[in-house]
C-alpha cells in the first residue's frame, strides 16, 4: 500500500485503472454548514491512496475538481450522498458519474441489516476494518498514523466490492434499479441543500 499525503490539492497526472476511483471524505462533523470539509482520500484500487488534507481556508482544488466531474471516470463512495452534498458545497461541484456500494448492498443483501463498509467488506471480502476511531478531530493540523489507517482504507476495497455487490445485483437481476438510484444522487444532493434533508418526500404523510 503507498499513501501519498498531499495538501488543498491532488497531485495531477494520476492515472486510474479501469476508470474507476473510489473517494470518500472526512469532516468536523455531520452539517454540512457548520462542519467543515477536513480531508478527502482517493484510491485506484490498486493500493495507492491519496489523503487530500484542507486547511480550512483554501478550497480551490482544480485538479481533485477536474477528476471529480471527470465524465469518463466513474467514483466508487459508500454512502456517497453525505460526501457528495460536502464536495458540492465546499467545492462548488457536483461529482459524478457514481456508484455507490451502500446502495448497491441494500438492493443486493436484502437477507441482512448490516449495509455499513465494515460489515460489507467483512461479508463480501473477508477483511476486518478497525472502525473504533470514526468520532475523532479530522480538522487537526497532523493527522494521526491512527486517522490516516482509517481514512486509507475507507477507499482501499471499494473497487473490490464493486465486484462482488455488481455480482450479486446481476444474480438478482436488480443492477438497473440500484443504476437509477446512482444517477436520482445528483438529484438528491440538490434536495438535501435546498433544505429537505430529512424529509421523504414520498412518504404518504
Amino acid at each position: 500500500m503507498n499513501i501519498t499525503e498531499c495538501l488543498n490539492d491532488l497531485p495531477s497526472g494520476i492515472i486510474f485503472p479501469n476508470g474507476m476511483v473510489a473517494v470518500d471524505c472526512e469532516m468536523m462533523g455531520l452539517n454540512v454548514h457548520r462542519d467543515r470539509l477536513c480531508l478527502v482520500q482517493v484510491g485506484d484500487g490498486e493500493g495507492n491512496v491519496w489523503l487530500v488534507q484542507f486547511d480550512g481556508v483554501t478550497w480551490n482544488a482544480p485538479n481533485l475538481c477536474a477528476m471529480l466531474t471527470d465524465s469518463r471516470l466513474l467514483k466508487l463512495f459508500h454512502y456517497g450522498r453525505k460526501d457528495l452534498v460536502t464536495l458540492y458545497h465546499y467545492l462548488g461541484i457536483m461529482t459524478s458519474p457514481v456508484y455507490d456500494t451502500k446502495i448497491a448492498s441494500k438492493f443486493a443483501r436484502t437477507y441482512t441489516e448490516g449495509h455499513g463498509l465494515r460489515s460489507c467488506v467483512k461479508e463480501c471480502l473477508g477483511v476486518d476494518l478497525d472502525k473504533s476511531i470514526t468520532s475523532t478531530n479530522w480538522g487537526a493540523a497532523e493527522l494521526s498514523d491512527t486517522q490516516k489507517k482509517y481514512a486509507t482504507e475507507d477507499v482501499l476495497y471499494l473497487h473490490q466490492l464493486k465486484e462482488h455487490l455488481d455480482a450479486q445485483l446481476k444474480q438478482e437481476n436488480r443492477l438497473h434499479l440500484a443504476q437509477m438510484c446512482f444517477d436520482f444522487l445528483p438529484s438528491r444532493v440538490a434536495i438535501d441543500l435546498a433544505g429537505w434533508e430529512d424529509i421523504d418526500m414520498f412518504a404518504h404523510r
